[in-house]
């Protein structure tokens, strides 16, 4: 008599079957990383599993060799990329025949809509190019456990496509307030020089936009800190990939009551994930500002679940006042002279004054 399984992870069983690297740890340097041969999609590729990434959501690294291409891929999960490093292109077809494609490089951004077919070329014929990929599988995985529903669905999302602008680098500006700003769009061509929106109440004169990706539940936003600044520390359930995109810094991570931090230094190509009600806080220590990409799972427009709607209510309000927060003035004294050491050893100069005063 076979033995009946208990406790079944349909998705680590498909990750596990895939035959390429599975990396388990809070941070990664996916430039770097070790990639394998991955037949499905016809390029390198490894498994980066962020210890906060939740029940709903995975990243994986592809590296397209010089002159290369992926196998076309069609799939019932949702998809954003970040660009790592190389130039490529990806065409993405409509179930009318349609065909949009567009050119990416380093730093840029895009979605695929929902079960739409695509393709990514890599267009040097010297250089290899490498992207992450963070997607919704774990969730739809768990859900149906069907490779062949998942991967074989014919079913045409046709409202997920978007205006053909939207594959062109253009989008819609929808204003709310600071911090929820959005902008419409599948494809940000690059995220080191797009406008972003002043956000005072994250602190130290940051800036941010968020991003509506294909008509997606995937969360994406932005958030710049200028030189000699970070943000305030908050908190949220677990699932927010951070991706660096300009800069150097680090991040200080801790569950409350605990007496020491958890550090992570972070650069272009680093990925990480604070834990479920972590806390956490960025510190920009470079000579030019520091912007970082996050993405989530459920969003401003469509945000899944209740928690997602309390840390969109809550993200910039003080826990004092029931929100998600730490004022200046209330975190813990050892923060501010340890950024002010940080900074000394990078020959960078501190523009705190007027946000926090010297004995905080």
């Amino acid at each position: 008599m076979t033995e009946t399984r208990l406790l079944i992870d349909p998705y680590l069983d498909w990750v596990n079957e895939e035959g390429i690297p599975v990396y388990e740890e809070f941070g990664f340097d996916l430039l770097t990383m070790d990639l394998k041969p991955w037949s499905r999609m016809g390029a390198n590729g490894a498994f980066a599993l962020v210890s906060g990434r939740g029940d709903y959501l995975d990243t994986f690294v592809l590296e397209i060799p010089a002159g290369g291409s992926t196998e076309p891929q069609r799939h019932l999960f949702e998809e954003v990329v970040y660009v790592l490093d190389g130039h490529g292109s990806t065409t993405i077809e409509g179930s009318d025949g349609s065909k949009h494609s567009f050119e990416w490089g380093p730093k840029s951004l895009f979605a695929i809509p929902l079960n739409a077919r695509y393709r990514h070329f890599n267009t040097s014929g010297t250089k290899s190019a490498r992207f992450v990929s963070t997607t919704n599988l774990p969730m739809i995985m768990k859900l149906f456990h069907d490779y062949d529903f998942i991967f074989n669905n014919q079913y045409n999302f046709a409202g997920r496509m978007g205006e053909s602008k939207y594959f062109e680098g253009e989008g819609e500006f929808i204003p709310h307030r600071p911090g929820r700003h959005m902008w419409e769009t599948n494809f940000v061509p690059d995220l080191s020089t797009f406008e972003l929106k002043e956000w005072k109440d994250r602190g130290a004169g940051g800036s941010n936009i968020m991003f509506a990706l294909a008509q997606g539940t995937m969360h994406a936003h932005m958030s710049e800190m200028p030189v000699g600044t970070y943000k305030k520390g908050h908190r949220h359930g677990a699932d927010f990939h951070i991706f660096p995109v300009t800069g150097h810094g680090y991040s200080i991570l801790w569950f409350e009551g605990e007496k020491d931090f958890k550090r992570f230094d972070w650069k272009h190509g680093s990925a990480y994930a604070p834990e479920d009600m972590m806390f956490h806080q960025h510190f920009n220590t470079s000579p030019e500002p520091a912007r970082y990409l996050a993405v989530a799972f459920g969003g401003l427009r469509f945000p899944f679940s209740q928690d997602k709607v309390k840390v969109f209510l809550g993200m910039d309000v003080s826990l004092k006042k029931g929100g998600k927060q730490i004022e200046y003035e209330d975190q813990d004294p050892r923060i501010h002279p340890m950024y002010l050491e940080e900074l000394a050893k990078n020959g960078a100069q501190a523009r705190m004054t007027e946000f926090i005063s010297a004995n905080s």
